[in-house]
């Protein structure tokens, strides 16, 4: 995987994390109301999964938040990190 890619996958998951402990709610919660699996949910935070547009979506809206609010979020975590 190249450097970048990885970097934006790690973002991602840091992201859906702290959104997730914000929420106050496990990855078993979040898959539920995501409709994805807990163990992909967790595959996500630690950033070796690579989610479909389709998956994001259900993440947003299991997460509270929509889409833009997610990518707008993902840029600044990407931009976090080395």
């Amino acid at each position: 995987m190249d450097k970048s890619k990885s970097k934006i996958l790690t973002a991602l998951g840091r992201l859906i994390k702290k959104r997730r402990m914000k929420l106050g709610i496990s990855q078993e919660e979040l898959g539920f109301r995501s409709n994805l699996d807990r163990t992909y949910i967790s595959g996500l935070e630690r950033g070796v999964r690579n989610p479909s547009l389709t998956a994001l979506v259900s993440l947003a809206a299991g997460m509270d938040i929509t889409v833009s609010e997610l990518l707008d979020h993902l840029e600044v975590e990407t931009n976090n990190i080395e």
